[in-house]
């Protein structure tokens, strides 16, 4: 017999696979529809907010530095692939790789402190690092890393047309996707929830908080990194905006626009944004103006995001 919470549980998980099932038949047909530079763009874009949205959505940690991790991931990657000749897919794992040893070291200082006082950590951690990223010279200074090759998948596929990057893309997207929603459904994630919710009584139940924290935010930063890398090898570089504090601000207003602490939120929220950027060019300054605009209709409006107010109202989670 089907215990009750099974029971309960079961019209929640239909509507995640439902909509997994819709994500996949999206990227597969996407490409044959859309430019696949902006495919790639949204995507990586996507992981970042999925990455994000991990520490603040799930563990209720706000950092306002994540494009430390994002920015510096992608000038790894774009250096491993033009000087040491490093394949696309290494390039990028060494992008994740040095993200998720600055998430190290940044998160063991961080964690210290909660709040708002966690959060300017975060950021003046993340301003000291595009300082070094402006005056060290392997960065490019101003000019940034450029004219970075694409390569060859395993030495054997060449990526260098768009239709060719984006199935990559597209796999790298899907498994970071994945590894977020299987930590979050696991004990790990409960746990952290249970911190998000309530520190002093999952400290009171025997649990070391600040490791479960560490642990998410060297996660979260990987994954930004991994998103950082992969866009670094599909634009051909790794420029100061992509470190910039900016940077922080717009994947902290794709989450909160998409649904924070929903699945698939981040995922919205980021292909709304690049989409106004994109097709929103011709309002050249008003671009802004206009996402700030977004920004506090779906804050006064919509204060679960797009995502989430659809789950509320179709009574599933997503």
């Amino acid at each position: 017999m089907e215990t009750p919470r099974a029971t309960a549980n079961t019209p929640s998980k239909t509507g995640e696979r439902i909509a997994f099932a819709v994500m996949v038949a999206a990227l597969i047909a996407a490409p044959f529809f859309a430019y696949p530079l902006f495919l790639m763009q949204a995507l990586c874009f996507a992981l970042f907010a999925c990455a994000f949205n991990l520490l603040i959505g799930y563990g209720g940690l706000l950092s306002f530095g994540h494009a430390l991790y994002f920015g510096w991931a992608s000038y790894l990657a774009a250096h491993s692939a033009k000087v040491w000749g490093f394949t696309p897919e290494l390039a990028i794992l060494t992008g994740a790789a040095t993200a998720a040893v600055f998430g190290l070291v940044t998160g063991a200082l961080a964690i210290r402190r909660q709040g708002i006082y966690f959060a300017m950590i975060t950021l003046a951690l993340a301003q000291m690092m595009f300082f070094f990223a402006l005056q060290m010279k392997f960065t490019g200074g101003e000019d940034g890393i450029q004219a970075v090759p694409r390569g060859k998948l395993f030495g054997l596929f060449d990526l260098t047309s768009h239709m060719a990057m984006y199935p990559v893309v597209a796999v790298f997207f899907l498994a970071g996707f994945l590894i977020i929603h299987r930590v979050i459904n696991s004990p790990f994630g409960e746990v952290l929830k249970a911190i998000r919710e309530n520190e002093p009584r999952a400290i009171s139940l025997g649990y070391k908080t600040e490791r479960y924290k560490l642990v998410a935010f060297v996660l979260s930063a990987t994954l930004a990194g991994m998103a950082g890398a992969t866009k670094a090898i599909v634009f051909q570089i790794a420029s100061l905006t992509d470190v910039y504090w900016t940077m922080s601000g717009e994947v902290i207003l794709m989450t909160l626009v998409g649904g924070l602490g929903t699945l698939f939120g981040p995922v919205v929220g980021a292909i709304t944004i690049i989409a106004m950027q994109t097709y929103l060019n011709a309002f050249e300054q008003w671009v802004t103006v206009i996402q700030g605009t977004i920004f506090v209709a779906c804050v006064l409006l919509f204060r679960r995001g797009i995502v989430g107010e659809l789950a509320r109202a179709l009574k599933i989670k997503l």
